[in-house]
C-alpha cells in the first residue's frame, strides 16, 4: 500500500491506526536487530500520536480531510529535535539529552497528521560518507549487510527502504548526506533549497550549509514530505520568505521540452564503470520523455568544491561543537581540576576521531594568522561557485550527474581509506550543497544487485522541476 492510499484508508476508517502503529514499532524493533537504523525507537510517543488521531477519526474532526500525513510513520535522523525523545546526532557528548521542544519540521510533520517513531542513526553529528563514525552503531545496507548504507543520513535512508509499511524519513545534509545514502539504499533523496526548510531544532554541524531534507521509497513520498515542511519560519534567521509549492502536482507535469546539462566533469576519471553505465541509461530514459540534453563544462566546482566545502564546513563545525562541555547537558564528568583539564577530560572521552579530525582542521582555519588564507578565500571561492552554477541555470532546468561515483563499498573496505579517501566520496555533492541549491538523487539501476543514483540539480527554489524529472523514474 501506498502512502496516498494508506492516508485514504486511514481517514475512512478502514485501518485502526493504535493497531497499526502498533505493529510498525514491533517490525521497527525486528529490522533494527538486524540493520540498527534506529538509535531510539519513540514507541511511547507514536501510540500518544496514534491515539490523538484515533479520537480524531472516532469525533469525525473535520481537520483529518487536510492533513497529508495522517497515520503515515515518519523518522528523524538523530540531529532533528524532537521533544521528550533522546537526540544525540550520533554522539556521546550527547547521550541522554531529551530536548524540551520540537525542531520546527517535526511540529509541521505532526500538525499534518504524522507519527514520530523513532530517531535514525548517523555519523556523529554529521561527519561521514559511510554512517561508520557513530558512537551507537553503524546502519547496514539493506541489500547486502556487509555494505553501507552511505552517509551520513545513513538509518533514515536504509529505513525508507526496508521499511514494509507506509513510512518516510527525515534526512538532513550540509554536504551530501541525503543524495549519497539514498544512492546506496535505491531511494529519492531531496535535498532542498537552503532555507527552504526551517532549521530551528536541528543539531548544528555547519550554519551556512546545514538543510533537512526528505528521504522516499518513492519520489512522491519524498515531494509529499518536502511539501508538508517547506515554509518560512520565524525562528530560523535563515529560512526564506518564500510559500510552499504543491510539489505533489508539479510532478506531475510532463519532462517534455526540459533542458538539462550534463556535467562533462562528472563522467570519467574516478567513476565506477558500471555506476556511469546507469546514469547513463538514466539520461536515456529522460530522453525518451521529450528531455533535452547537452554537455556543460562546470569545472570549478569539480576542481575546487571539495577543498571549498571543508574549509567551511569545519571552520563552523569547530565553532559549533564548543558548547558541548558536558555542563548542561549530554555527557557530565565530575567537576574537578582546571577549566582546560575539565573540558580537555570531558571532550577525548566523548567525542569520536573524526569529530576531533575536523574540530582541529577548523579551529587552525580559523586561527588569527591563517584566517584570510583559508576560512575567508575559501568564502569567496564559494561565492564564484555559486556564480558559476547560476550561469548555467540560464540555460537549464536542471544539471545531471552520479550521485556518487562507487556502488556501495564493504566495511572492510570502508576501514582501509584514509581521510582523504574518505571525504573524496562527496566530490559530486558538496558543490550543491556549498551553493545552496536543491538536489534530487534518484535510483536508476542496478549492478550485481547493488543500486546507482543519478543526481539531479536545479537552480535555488527550484525543487518542483527535479520531483517532476525524478517521478519519471517513479513511472
Amino acid at each position: 500500500m501506498n502512502v496516498p492510499e494508506f492516508v485514504e484508508k486511514i481517514r475512512k476508517n478502514e485501518i485502526n491506526i493504535v493497531e497499526h502503529t502498533e505493529k510498525i514499532i514491533e517490525e521497527c524493533r525486528k529490522i533494527n536487530k538486524e540493520y540498527n537504523y534506529f538509535n531510539t525507537i519513540s514507541d511511547g510517543l507514536a501510540l500518544k500520536q496514534a491515539h490523538e488521531i484515533k479520537k480524531l477519526i472516532k469525533n469525525k474532526d473535520k481537520s483529518i480531510q487536510n492533513k497529508r500525513l495522517l497515520g503515515v510513520a515518519v523518522s528523524a535522523k538523530d540531529s532533528i529535535c524532537v521533544k521528550g525523545v533522546e537526540s544525540t546526532a550520533g554522539s556521546r557528548i550527547l547521550k541522554g539529552y531529551r530536548p524540551l521542544f520540537n525542531a520546527t519540521v517535526i511540529e509541521k510533520v505532526i500538525s499534518e497528521g504524522g507519527i514520530i517513531i523513532g530517531k535514525t542513526s548517523q555519523d556523529e553529528f554529521g561527519f561521514g560518507s559511510f554512517s561508520v563514525f557513530s558512537w551507537f552503531g553503524t546502519p547496514k545496507n539493506p541489500f547486502d549487510k556487509e555494505r553501507s548504507c552511505g552517509g551520513s543520513s545513513g538509518g533514515p535512508a536504509g529505513i525508507a527502504k526496508k521499511a514494509n509499511f507506509p513510512h518516510i524519513s527525515l534526512g538532513e545534509s550540509t554536504g551530501g548526506s541525503i543524495a549519497a545514502p539514498a544512492s546506496f539504499c535505491d531511494v529519492f533523496g531531496l535535498t532542498p533549497t537552503y532555507g527552504r526548510n526551517s532549521r530551528y531544532g536541528l543539531i548544528d554541524y555547519g550554519n551556512s550549509l546545514d538543510k533537512v531534507g526528505a528521504i522516499g521509497k518513492s519520489c512522491y513520498d519524498a515531494a509529499l514530505l518536502q511539501e508538508a515542511i517547506a515554509g518560512h519560519d520565524p525562528n530560523d534567521s535563515t529560512s526564506l520568505n518564500a510559500p510552499a509549492d504543491d510539489y505533489t502536482e508539479i510532478m506531475e507535469k510532463p519532462v517534455k521540452g526540459m533542458k538539462i546539462g550534463i556535467i562533462k566533469e562528472a563522467f570519467g576519471k574516478g567513476n565506477d564503470k558500471s555506476v556511469e553505465k546507469y546514469v547513463n541509461e538514466g539520461i536515456d530514459r529522460l530522453k525518451e520523455e521529450g528531455a533535452e540534453f547537452e554537455e556543460i563544462s562546470l569545472d570549478l566546482p569539480i576542481k575546487y568544491g571539495l577543498a571549498t566545502y571543508y574549509m567551511i564546513a569545519t571552520s563552523e563545525a569547530s565553532t559549533n561543537l564548543a558548547k558541548y562541555c558536558g555542563m548542561r547537558y549530554g555527557a557530565v564528568e565530575k567537576l574537578e581540576g582546571s577549566f582546560n583539564e575539565y573540558f580537555t577530560k570531558v571532550r577525548s572521552a566523548n567525542l569520536g576521531d573524526e569529530a576531533k579530525r575536523r574540530i582541529i582542521m577548523g579551529t587552525f582555519a580559523r586561527m588569527s594568522g591563517f584566517r584570510d588564507a583559508y576560512y575567508i578565500k575559501a568564502m569567496k571561492v564559494r561565492t564564484l561557485i555559486i556564480n558559476e552554477y547560476k550561469k548555467a541555470f540560464r540555460k537549464f532546468d536542471a544539471l545531471v550527474s552520479p550521485s556518487v561515483p562507487i556502488l556501495p563499498p564493504k566495511f572492510s573496505e570502508i576501514e582501509k581509506l584514509t581521510p582523504l579517501q574518505n571525504y573524496m566520496m562527496d566530490i559530486m555533492l558538496v558543490s550543491p550543497n556549498i551553493a545552496g541549491l536543491p538536489h534530487l538523487s534518484v535510483p536508476v539501476g542496478y549492478e550485481k544487485n547493488l543500486p546507482v543514483g543519478m543526481l539531479l540539480t536545479g537552480d535555488h527554489l527550484q525543487e518542483g522541476k527535479l520531483l517532476q524529472l525524478g517521478s519519471v523514474f517513479e513511472r
